[in-house]
């Protein structure tokens, strides 16, 4: 019981905390809603300092995020512990481990994100 009500605060603060910020506060450059070269399905949001990785309207994982110089940290966050939830962050978009995504940033402007971790990119164009 303890671990339901965890999960919803944990899910309601997080859409509280997207709905609220403005103009990205700590996002900065990462703000706004970033899509997976090759793919029309997946993307990652960035708003405040709560991050998204989204597969499909059913398949949403949040997590909290820092963006320190070239770096970017991602703690992700399973409300109800779904496999689904692993499946789309370390398989869809390839972040591995789910609960602690260390990746740089490799290139950051108005148009294109590019993420790195050893021989692994990852390509976004903001949409």
């Amino acid at each position: 019981m303890a671990r339901f009500f965890k999960s919803i605060i944990l899910l309601t603060s997080s859409i509280i905390l997207l709905t609220s910020c403005q103009e990205g506060g700590e996002a900065g450059d990462l703000f706004g809603m970033w899509r997976m070269d090759g793919s029309d399905t997946s993307y990652l949001s960035f708003s405040g300092s709560i991050s998204l990785m989204q597969k499909s309207v059913k398949d949403r994982v949040y997590g909290n995020f820092q963006h320190q110089g070239d770096s970017l940290f991602i703690q992700c966050y399973s409300a109800k512990g779904l496999r689904s939830d692993t499946t789309t962050v370390e398989e869809t978009f390839g972040f591995k481990p789910f609960n602690d995504i260390r990746v740089k940033i490799e290139v950051l402007n108005d148009d294109v994100m590019v993420l790195q971790k050893g021989d692994q990119k990852w390509n976004f164009y903001k949409y």
